[in-house]
C-alpha cells in the first residue's frame, strides 16, 4: 500500500470508521459517479451527455454491409467484438499481438489486425470478415474457391487471415505475380508451414479474378 493510502485509512481508524466500512464507501460512491450518468424520467433510465472525452460503449458498427448495434469496452479489439459479441468466429485469435495474422480482417478495404485494431476505430467504416465474402446465391469469392480447388491449407487455422489478406491482393492487383504474392502475404504465419501450397492457391486465385470469376 502507498503512503498516502496508509495516511487515509489511518486517518479514518483514528476518527472511529472502521477500514471494512471505508472501503465499502469508496464503493458506494464510485457506483454513484457512475449512475450519475442516468436520470430518471417516468420511472425509466435516461442516458444524460457523455462527459467530455469519455468514450460511448454502445456504438454502430457496419459488418459485412450489416449494421450491427453492440456494447463495446474503451479498451476492446475488433477481433474480440466480432468473435465474443457479433459471433463472426471466422476471425481467429492466435499470438494477439499483430505477429501472426489469423485475425486479418478489411477495413475500407484494406487488411488489418484484427487484435491490434480498437472496436472503437472503426466505428463509420467498413469491415469485412471472411463470413462476409460469399455472395447472396452462395457464389464464393475468387480466393475462397481457389482455397477449395487447391486445397491449400492443412490445419486451417490460419486461414481466414491468408484470405482476407488475398482479397486485398486481388483487389488491389490481380496481375501480381508469385513472389508479389509472397512479400504481400509476408504478414501472416502459417504453423504448417505450407506456404507452397498457400502461393499457389493465391496464383489461382488472382488467375480467377483475372478471367472474371465473382470479385
Amino acid at each position: 500500500m502507498g503512503d498516502v493510502e496508509h495516511t487515509q485509512l489511518q486517518v479514518v481508524e483514528e476518527s472511529g470508521v472502521s477500514r471494512r466500512n471505508f472501503i465499502k464507501g469508496v464503493i458506494a460512491s464510485g457506483a454513484a459517479v457512475s449512475a450519475s450518468n442516468y436520470v430518471l424520467r417516468n420511472g425509466h433510465g435516461v442516458a444524460l451527455a457523455q462527459a467530455p472525452g469519455a468514450v460511448e460503449r454502445l456504438v454502430t458498427l457496419t459488418v459485412n454491409g450489416q449494421q450491427r448495434r453492440v456494447d463495446v469496452m474503451p479498451q476492446e479489439t475488433l477481433a474480440m467484438t466480432l468473435r465474443y459479441k457479433l459471433g463472426l468466429t471466422g476471425t481467429k485469435i492466435g499470438c494477439d499481438r499483430a505477429e501472426c495474422g489469423a485475425c486479418t480482417v478489411l477495413i475500407d478495404g484494406v487488411s488489418h489486425y484484427g487484435c491490434s485494431t480498437l472496436t472503437h476505430q472503426v466505428r463509420g467504416r467498413e469491415v469485412m470478415t471472411i463470413e462476409g465474402l460469399e455472395s447472396a446465391d452462395g457464389t464464393l469469392h475468387p480466393v475462397q474457391q481457389a482455397v477449395v480447388d487447391k486445397q491449400g491449407f492443412q490445419c486451417a487455422f490460419c486461414m481466414s487471415g491468408f484470405v482476407m489478406n488475398m482479397v486485398e491482393l486481388t483487389n488491389e492487383n490481380p496481375n501480381a505475380t508469385r513472389k508479389e504474392a509472397a512479400q504481400h502475404l509476408s504478414g501472416n504465419i502459417c504453423r504448417c508451414a505450407d506456404y507452397n501450397r498457400i502461393l499457389t492457391v493465391a496464383e489461382t486465385a488472382l488467375e480467377y479474378t483475372r478471367n472474371g470469376v465473382r470479385s
